[in-house]
């Protein structure tokens, strides 16, 4: 199972709301979190991220598997920040970091991917005049969200793999396998693609 989401069946308010506009939603905490400039203040979007999760009925199971990814991420940020800029920067860049990466995975656990690449579509429908192809921008966003939650997958597998050998310390028992791994995705991808006809106009 993938540490970043993608969705989780559930009938909740955010589960029904529609695409766009939890897309927006998103969008506005991304800003207000990077507004806000003190841990203090940084407490309430993270309080609300929680909050979205109970409200979600996210199982905790889910809510581990993306702990496990999150909080080392976070405690090296928070180390590297406060070696560099010290102790107040640190835990502002964070705190951002943990309430933005957390409201984002919460978006693709309550969103399918279908929803979103429809809602997409219909926003940048007004931009067609302008040259932009609203089929192109949503295909784009579902491949991109498809991706993240494929190469989690790879990464996990690689792991396990370096566990059963023994080789958990070692760098180029991840790195070797998971780059050759994400080639041969890309490249499947890429075949996929080219068989449906994507890119040939």
């Amino acid at each position: 199972m993938n540490p970043l989401g993608l969705y989780e069946p559930g009938s909740s308010a955010l589960h029904r709301l529609g695409a766009g506009w939890k897309l927006l939603g998103l969008l506005a905490f991304a800003i207000l979190t990077f507004v806000l400039d003190s841990p203090a203040a940084l407490a309430a979007p993270v309080a609300a991220v929680v909050s979205g999760y109970a409200l979600a009925r996210i199982p905790l199971r889910r809510c581990w598997q993306l702990a496990r990814f999150l909080v080392p991420l976070v405690v090296i940020v928070l180390a590297l920040q406060w070696w560099m800029l010290g102790s107040d920067r640190a835990l502002v860049i964070s705190t951002r970091l943990l309430a933005a990466l957390a409201a984002a995975n919460l978006f693709t656990l309550v969103t399918r991917v279908d929803d979103l690449v429809s809602a997409v579509e219909r926003a940048m429908r007004p931009l067609r005049r302008f040259g932009v192809r609203p089929e192109s921008v949503g295909l784009l966003v579902g491949l991109t969200l498809q991706a993240v939650a494929a190469l989690s997958g790879i990464a996990g597998d690689v792991r396990e793999a370096q566990r059963a050998r023994g080789a958990e310390r070692s760098v180029p028992a991840f790195a070797v396998p998971f780059l050759v791994r994400t080639l041969r995705h890309a490249d499947d991808l890429g075949e996929a693609l080219a068989a449906r006809g994507v890119g040939d106009d």
